[in-house]
């Protein structure tokens, strides 16, 4: 194994590393959500520093391979991948935080039936599991497994439109609960957009491994 075999071996650990632990946050704040554990959200609010301190890890860990090594071929679309994956990893740990966030703001737990209709819980487990897929289809190099990812965000998309007219009904019947509401929308926001990161790290799985560049493409399933 070459000096750059090495690098790069190490890099892939960290950023699954990195994965790992934005997939553990928001699957806490899931959890906080559900048990109104706000000790459990503060926890995320807290490990979100280890998130940002990885990234800049492999941030910086990158740079010297490009620097020392001078990569080509499928070597430099890995490190390409890798920085691009690392940036929407911190952005996923980001909406966590956010999340988490929301949670110890309330002040009290959230409507059961507030949490039903706008499934928002049906939410956190495509996400999650679309976090899961993606870091799947990166340590097996599996571009049909990424894939998938583009068909599973429909789901995230669908239940984000429709929050709008779901949360103002719940408003108008409860104006009471109408700050709770507004957090439960924001936080859907949030998780439609661990779906488009989703749908930006199958797209790098896609370019490391087949060489194809999935950005702006019409099809994104063949």
């Amino acid at each position: 194994m070459t000096h750059l075999d090495t690098e790069l071996q190490q890099l892939k650990t960290e950023l699954i590393s990195i994965w790992t632990l934005v997939i553990s946050q928001l699957k806490k704040t899931h959890d906080a959500l559900i048990a109104f554990d706000k000790p459990l959200a503060n926890d995320v609010i807290t490990n979100e520093k280890h998130v940002n301190a990885l990234e800049l890890k492999i941030d910086r860990d990158c740079e010297n391979i490009f620097a020392l090594f001078n990569p080509v071929a499928v070597d430099l679309r890995f490190v390409l991948a890798v920085l691009k994956i690392n940036n929407n990893l911190e952005r996923s740990g980001d909406i966590a935080e956010g999340i988490a966030q929301y949670l110890v703001h309330a002040n009290k737990p959230f409507d059961k039936l507030l949490v039903e209709r706008t499934e928002i819980i049906s939410m956190y487990d495509e996400s999650i599991g679309m976090l899961q897929d993606v870091l799947d289809s990166f340590q097996s190099e599996d571009t049909s497994l990424a894939r998938k990812t583009f068909v599973r965000d429909e789901k995230l998309d669908r239940i984000n439109l429709q929050a709008n007219s779901v949360v103002a009904d719940y408003i108008r019947k409860h104006p009471d609960n109408a700050e709770e509401a507004l957090y439960i929308l924001s936080a859907i926001r949030k998780l439609e957009r661990v779906g488009d990161q989703c749908k930006n790290i199958a797209e790098e799985i896609i370019f490391y491994s087949e060489a194809k560049v999935m950005k702006h493409s019409a099809s994104k399933t063949s």
